[in-house]
């Protein structure tokens, strides 16, 4: 015994130098082969950060997109970050405006399926602006056969939802517009059947805002909108036969662009039939 406490008290430096180093180690210090060495601390070095997956861009095919109500809806959907096309008769729209340079611009008959075909390709949403007036023939063949066309089409080819601009009830305008009235209500006929989850029918009445005309530009909101206040406190009156729907209150274009660019990207948005009353309370609130 007295042998190695002898042993001990006379080591030498070197031994003594190994066992610091081993008590070293002990407390969190890693140690070389080398046992006259001890290493530097361990860096521990953060991670790069990865950037989330950016989601598709949803894509949005306005038809009769450089019309009055078209051309803001196809603003609309630019400002919310969306990919935007539109298909129609003229093809590019007359409009300068600066925003008009980012939308895909198709020309097309949607009398012919064979016009929707490349229009359709990639496309997430469908929102019809789709219109017109003249004899009850043509009237029924352009905003029924026209839409019924695209709708197919558009559920032929995946799309998860269309949006179908249609019209308000006028009670007597009715008959004297009966082609116009009859080709709106078989498109949404068929909308409901082709979408019955995705697809939504906005029914407003007289739409108001600046409408442009050439380089001329017609400022309609100048007797719609005090009618819009006006007709509010009128919506009771809107329930006699024949005349009373003639007091549908007006809705600003505005209001029509953000619903439709809602409607065509918020998956919760409730299918089915939105009146005007609808599209002025959807306008006002903010989507999820």
């Amino acid at each position: 015994m007295r042998t190695i406490i002898s042993r001990l008290i006379h080591s030498t430096p070197s031994s003594i130098s190994r066992l610091n180093a081993l008590a070293v180690s002990i407390n969190g210090r890693a140690f070389s082969t080398d046992s006259t060495k001890i290493d530097e601390p361990f860096k521990v070095e953060e991670a790069e950060t990865v950037p989330p997956s950016t989601p598709p861009t949803e894509k949005l095919l306005v038809l009769g997109g450089n019309g009055f109500v078209g051309s803001h809806i196809c603003r609309e959907a630019l400002n919310r970050g969306l990919s935007v096309a539109s298909l129609s008769r003229s093809g590019k729209s007359s409009l300068h405006d600066s925003w008009a340079t980012n939308v895909i611009w198709y020309k097309g008959n949607l009398l012919s399926t064979e016009s929707l075909k490349e229009a359709l390709n990639g496309v997430t949403a469908v929102i019809s602006c789709v219109g017109g007036f003249g004899s009850n023939s043509y009237m029924y063949k352009i905003n029924g056969t026209a839409n019924i066309n695209a709708i197919r089409a558009a559920s032929d080819q995946g799309v998860k939802r269309f949006i179908y601009i249609s019209a308000a009830d006028f009670g007597v305008v009715n008959y004297l517009l009966q082609g116009y009235y009859e080709g709106k209500r078989a498109a949404e006929t068929e909308l409901l059947t082709k979408f019955p989850y995705g697809g939504i029918i906005l029914r407003p009445g007289f739409i108001y805002g600046t409408r442009s005309v050439g380089s001329m530009k017609i400022p309609l909101g100048i007797v719609g909108s005090p009618l819009e206040m006006v007709f509010q406190h009128t919506r009771a009156l809107t329930q006699i036969p024949l005349v009373g729907p003639l007091l549908t209150p007006p809705v600003n274009v505005t209001s029509v662009a953000k619903v439709a660019v809602r409607a065509a990207t918020d998956p919760v948005f409730p299918p089915g039939i939105i009146d005007v009353y609808g599209i002025q309370r959807y306008s006002q609130s903010k989507s999820k």
